[in-house]
């Protein structure tokens, strides 16, 4: 979709430019937010029309919008790259609008083509390419992170689908997720709650999945964790994923195993890049489940050593420690993380344009 087949409603009082560049300096995550959104909408009548870039702002809902009452909404995470040479990139755009359909139909939603899903992203950033940070050095992990949604927003109070229902795209510039980098992070086991069930709404990227984990990331905080892992629902035995993130071992015969996919889990964009550079390393990746007995059995043995996580906002981020009601869940290996150190390094010099892309995985915004 060429951008412009968006029409444009440019911002009248944009953002200064000595204001946005202060702004980058320290941008933390989702704190500050570009001069435009990308929209378009969607009537049972009309189908998807009315492709605009307008000014950001808030949004007009009546207060018996579907969305506010049956949660009948869905997004997605991706982000834009500054390349060496001023250029903007994206990374594997159609993977993450191939799962935005997945979990529109789960929704049932309308299902956004390709050529919207990127068309929008690419006519957001013709306008607002100067908000995407410009990294100072390799380990700089600024970028702009790209937030496509999708809501019901008729007005109706009943337990149907929506028959109208609105598509944004809203961008906010990043420092790195977490603030120590490749410093590992500890976790906390869920005991009390599930993310998902069998069935349920799990492989689709919907709010109500990250509602349903904020009581659990409650009691990760209060355990100085900075993420919550998950069993799963029927056997509370199995490894699942992270509130916001997939989950890799490392073992010292050079397997890396990350938890089968099911309905239960959230199939990341990452995390399928990361199945792909593993084998590019030589590596021997293992899609299959993973018991909480076997890491704990595997990092008290030493036959695991090394876990890490992995999503959009995160890049990859090892694992520390696994704190549970029992007590911690620690490699006696002492690893300093060298198999997820190297595949983040390969995954973000990818990204930035700093190692040639193989796969074709890059996609130009500007």
């Amino acid at each position: 979709m060429p951008t412009d087949s968006f029409d444009l409603q440019p911002n009248a009082t944009p953002t200064a430019s000595p204001i946005r560049e202060d702004i980058l300096k320290n941008p933390g995550f989702g704190r500050y937010f570009t001069d435009h959104m990308a929209h378009v909408r969607w009537t049972l009548d009309a189908g998807w029309h009315g492709r605009e870039v307008r000014p950001y702002g808030p949004l007009t809902l009546d207060p018996a919008a579907a969305v506010l009452h049956y949660a009948q909404e869905i997004f997605e995470g991706i982000k834009a790259y500054r390349h060496a040479d001023g250029s903007v990139w994206t990374f594997r755009p159609e993977k993450n609008a191939e799962r935005f359909r997945r979990s529109a139909h789960r929704l049932a939603l309308p299902e956004l083509s390709d050529a919207d899903f990127i068309g929008s992203l690419k006519a957001l950033l013709a306008q607002d390419h100067a908000w995407v940070p410009t990294p100072k050095s390799a380990a700089d992990e600024c970028s702009l992170y790209l937030r496509p949604f999708m809501i019901a927003s008729e007005k109706f109070l009943g337990v149907r689908p929506a028959h109208e229902v609105d598509y944004y795209v809203i961008a906010s510039p990043a420092a790195a997720y977490f603030k120590g980098g490749v410093e590992p992070v500890s976790i906390w086991l869920s005991s009390h709650y599930n993310r998902a069930a069998p069935g349920g709404t799990g492989f689709a990227k919907c709010g109500g999945n990250y509602a349903a984990s904020l009581a659990a990331q409650k009691e990760a905080s209060a355990h100085d964790c900075g993420q919550v892992a998950f069993l799963d629902a029927r056997e509370n035995k199995w490894i699942e994923e992270l509130g916001g993130m997939n989950l890799f071992f490392v073992f010292k015969d050079g397997r890396i195993a990350t938890p089968r996919l099911t309905d239960t889990i959230l199939e990341g964009v990452t995390r399928d890049s990361v199945l792909t550079l593993a084998r590019d390393e030589g590596l021997s990746p293992e899609e299959r489940p993973i018991s909480i007995d076997e890491w704990r059995e595997g990092a008290a043995s030493g036959e695991i050593t090394e876990v890490f996580a992995c999503g959009t906002a995160a890049v990859i981020t090892p694992v520390g420690e696994l704190v549970t009601e029992e007590g911690r869940i620690r490699l006696t290996a002492g690893s300093d993380n060298p198999i997820a150190k190297r595949l983040r390094t390969k995954l973000l010099d990818l990204q930035y344009g700093r190692a040639e892309d193989t796969h074709g995985w890059l996609t130009k915004l500007v």
